[in-house]
């Protein structure tokens, strides 16, 4: 029986893999292309995670398609109102029909002499595998594994006589109403929960090795609201999210070049929310410079409201053990709760930790370098989305969704069957993939491949460098090797 085939396999129906096929069906329309998914809905990360409070950690203006307006009055929009944007996206586009769900790629195996992929599709219902062939094929997966999240190793789990509850797994019919929850941890999911659980929870309670950078912003952008009532809705979007764009740049830019200054500034918002009495320099002052890891993002200051009143509290401290009625920690604190809600990480992965072999040859990742932050060297015809540390996922993934089309293109006017980013300076510098000092992403760094000292090579994570790299700059740039 003959193999199934497409020009293009877009693996993942979130963010990413919904942009990529819009993209793919203006530049490239005659191009066939399928989108896997390995869960049952569309979403990604949107529709998987559950756990109460779940929103964008960035403005909608910039996490948005650079195609389709954001319009609901709210810029920093809960995870139901972003699935309805992706499931409005799918209608306008008619995507549905090119959305194969509940598949789940397990490897990909390239062969120069037919210029194409084979990809091992497996249903998740438990049927046989399948394999579809293809010319190109772009990962839209993300970089977090989806089957399990990450928990250290906690001496006497076993002891605690109420629940343990990871936030990516959230039980849709978990009562917490009037119990004390504690939640470890301080980063975005953290600071998430902490309000939506504290609205009926008896006591919600955030527990912290150490700070987090945190700063409050309105969840609406009276701006922009006021701007669409005036002007046309793309117009008022593009001019939105150029201001959006160009402002979190200056800030970031700011915070690099000015770390103390910008600490301070941080420090001194949150004390004005606080209040003077509170002791913001155990709880809320880091040991590190802003973005050395990312900034955690509170609407409305919610999570200060919520301390100010009482419903919650923040604890800096070391777990020592759990017990059967809470947590003891180093200090000889002893935090009771009823329900513990681990909110201590994600674990990432490359390319979904797909098998890829080239011509026979495993692909091993840190051996390999990124290509402008989308290619990996010395694999052909593979794009894959990563969004910025500093930014919105998206911007990034709209811009190399520009370049996948561009590069097909080109490949069709010049009768190319094959493009494959080759690094022909054995002088280049070598350095990890990204550089931000989270846990996270240093548990992963050695399943990553490694980026360059120089272009194109380097990621730079800066979207307007990346505009005139990857939306205007030369294709045949004497990296990417072409061939029929």
């Amino acid at each position: 029986m003959a193999l199934e085939h497409f020009d293009v396999l877009i693996v993942g129906a979130g963010i990413s893999g919904i942009g990529a096929a819009c993209h793919l069906q203006k530049n490239c329309p005659r191009k066939t292309y399928l989108i896997v998914e390995g869960r049952e809905a569309l979403g990604g990360t949107w529709d998987l995670f559950r756990y109460p409070g779940i929103r964008s950690d960035s403005d909608m203006y910039t996490l948005g398609y650079d195609f389709k307006p954001w319009t609901h009055p709210k810029a920093i929009a809960d995870a139901p109102h972003i699935l309805d944007y992706l499931k409005e996206t799918v209608a306008e586009h008619q995507l549905e029909p090119h959305i194969r769900y509940g598949h789940k790629v397990v490897s990909a195996s390239w062969s120069t002499s037919e210029a194409r992929w084979q990809v091992e599709i497996a249903p998740m219902d438990g049927g046989e595998n399948t394999v579809i062939s293809c010319n190109f094929l772009h990962m839209c997966s993300g970089y977090y594994n989806y089957e399990h999240g990450y928990t250290p190793q906690f001496e006497g789990t076993e002891r605690f006589s109420g629940q343990i509850i990871h936030p990516q797994f959230w039980p849709e019919d978990l009562d917490y109403a009037g119990k004390r929850v504690v939640v470890i941890g301080s980063g975005a999911t953290a600071v998430t929960l902490v309000p939506a659980l504290a609205k009926t929870a008896a006591h919600v309670t955030m527990l912290q090795r150490s700070p987090t950078y945190v700063v409050s912003r309105p969840a609406e952008d009276r701006f922009a609201n006021k701007l669409r009532e005036i002007l046309p809705g793309k117009l008022a979007y593009f001019l939105v999210r150029w201001r959006n764009i160009l402002f979190q740049r200056f800030i970031y830019e700011r915070c690099r070049k000015y770390p103390q200054q910008a600490k301070k500034r941080i420090i001194d918002m949150v004390r004005d929310e606080m209040g003077p009495e509170y002791d913001v320099d155990t709880h809320f002052t880091p040991k590190y410079n802003p973005w050395d890891q990312r900034l955690c993002l509170v609407p409305d200051g919610d999570m200060f409201k919520a301390i100010r009143e009482g419903r919650a509290s923040v604890v800096t401290d070391h777990i020592d053990c759990f017990t059967r009625n809470g947590l003891r920690l180093k200090s000889g604190e002893e935090l009771q709760a009823d329900l513990i809600v681990t909110a201590t990480g994600l674990e990432m992965q490359f390319l979904s930790d797909v098998k890829f072999t080239i011509d026979g040859e495993k692909l091993e990742p840190h051996s390999a370098l990124s290509y402008k932050g989308m290619m990996v060297s010395g694999v052909p015809n593979m794009a894959f989305a990563a969004g910025y540390t500093n930014a919105s996922w998206t911007l990034k993934c709209d811009l190399t969704c520009d370049y996948v089309c561009r590069l097909l293109n080109h490949m069709e006017r010049h009768g190319y069957r094959i493009c494959c980013p080759t690094n022909k300076d054995p002088q280049l510098e070598v350095e990890p993939y990204m550089s931000l000092s989270a846990g996270y992403i240093q548990r992963a760094q050695d399943r990553f491949p490694l980026q360059g000292s120089h272009a194109p090579w380097k990621l730079y994570q800066n979207y307007i460098k990346d505009i005139f790299a990857l939306r205007f700059g030369r294709l045949a740039d004497g990296v990417m090797d072409f061939s029929s």
